[in-house]
């Protein structure tokens, strides 16, 4: 996606589209002039952003926990646009506090399911086809706690370290293939996901007045997608100057 406002009018998927970072980069990209499908689980949420948007968003309201529900809305999304889309933008997250051993097994593969195999499953639906036209742009939304360990962190961090390895293996698989990959991976960022934590009464945590902002993501979103086609963003990492 070199020209997003030029002759070449991308596709742009964003997954976990309805708040937060998700949100944010899903508006910055239709602003700059991509058709943008927006997946989330959030319908009256998807909805808003969809007529904020205007009339070119696609909504596909889906549960990414749900593998066949993940295919279903691709498929859908696939036969509606002719093909895949240029652009992968896999952000959905979950997030959560708790010691290891006050984290259940369930909560711990849900974790998993949100961040880690949602993503796979959605690569793995669409690359096929992305590889047979030789082009399309696979961004991940990784964090701080894909290379860092804070207390508390048991099932986001494994989550995020097995993300940022699903990209390594990609960018190895996919070098001189023309589907480029990158992961940009933020440091806390103020969105509805610290509000359980209330980080700004907790010692030792960010201040919310003091994180990134979702459109600041957006932004570098926005600069690793429109890098000239010669030039791949391997990893972007992002914190608060």
């Amino acid at each position: 996606m070199a020209d997003p406002v030029g002759s070449f009018r991308p596709t742009a998927l964003v997954t976990g589209a309805s708040r937060g970072i998700g949100a944010a980069v899903a508006r910055r990209l239709a602003a700059s002039g991509a058709r943008v499908a927006l997946l989330a689980r959030g319908t009256a949420a998807l909805d808003a952003l969809v007529r904020e948007i205007g009339h070119d968003a696609i909504p596909l309201t889906c549960d990414v926990r749900d593998p066949a529900m993940v295919a279903r809305a691709l498929s859908s999304l696939t036969e509606e646009c002719g093909g895949p889309p240029d652009i992968i933008v896999n952000n959905a997250g979950s997030f959560f506090l708790a010691s290891t051993e006050d984290t259940s097994v369930q909560a711990f593969g849900e974790t998993l399911a949100v961040n880690l195999t949602a993503p796979f499953a959605v690569v793995h639906a669409l690359l096929p086809a992305m590889r047979a036209v030789n082009a399309g742009h696979i961004v991940t939304i990784g964090s701080v706690a894909d290379r860092m360990t804070f207390p508390g962190n048991a099932a986001y961090a494994a989550s995020k370290y097995g993300l940022r390895a699903l990209h390594e293996v990609m960018r190895a698989e996919l070098r001189g293939s023309g589907v480029r990959v990158s992961l940009v991976s933020p440091g806390a960022v103020n969105t509805g996901l610290w509000d359980a934590v209330d980080p700004d009464n907790q010692p030792g945590f960010t201040a919310r007045a003091d994180m990134l902002t979702p459109e600041a993501v957006a932004d570098a979103v926005l600069y690793v997608v429109t890098a000239p086609l010669e030039l791949n963003v391997d990893e972007m990492r992002l914190s608060r100057t």
